[in-house]
């Protein structure tokens, strides 16, 4: 099966070794997104809120580099530096995804690349 690297120049280019997504067969695995502003390359201002609008933006930029949508994600993990967010950012997330919602993972962890507070991670399914 041939491995395909998605990159779009709408999202935040890679800070590491790894690819903003790969498309293996009819699923595409993408890298975890933190709210880093693609023009910039730094973490948005502002909360938590601010943070999980970047990110659900950045998701979609890379999204839409694989010709896919918010509607053929089937799994996400979101990443949290304090659980106690989780109401606001589940509210922002929310307004991103139909019926039925991918299937997901919230967990806390103790920090995120770049002192950032919320990072996604998603697989899509893009056969038709």
């Amino acid at each position: 099966m041939p491995i395909e690297r998605i990159a779009g120049d709408r999202a935040p280019a890679a800070i590491g070794p790894y690819s903003q997504g790969i498309k293996a067969g009819d699923f595409v695995f993408f890298s975890g997104q933190i709210p880093l502003d693609p023009q910039t390359g730094e973490v948005v201002s502002g909360g938590i809120k601010e943070q999980t609008e970047q990110v659900m933006n950045n998701m979609k930029a890379v999204l839409g580099a694989a010709d896919l949508s918010f509607a053929q994600v089937v799994k996400t993990t979101i990443y949290l530096t304090d659980l106690s967010q989780f109401s606001l950012v589940n509210e922002i997330y929310g307004r991103y995804f139909g019926d039925p919602p991918p299937a997901r993972a919230t967990v806390q962890v103790a920090a995120l690349p770049r002192g950032a507070a919320v990072e996604i991670e998603w697989i899509a399914y893009g056969g038709r």
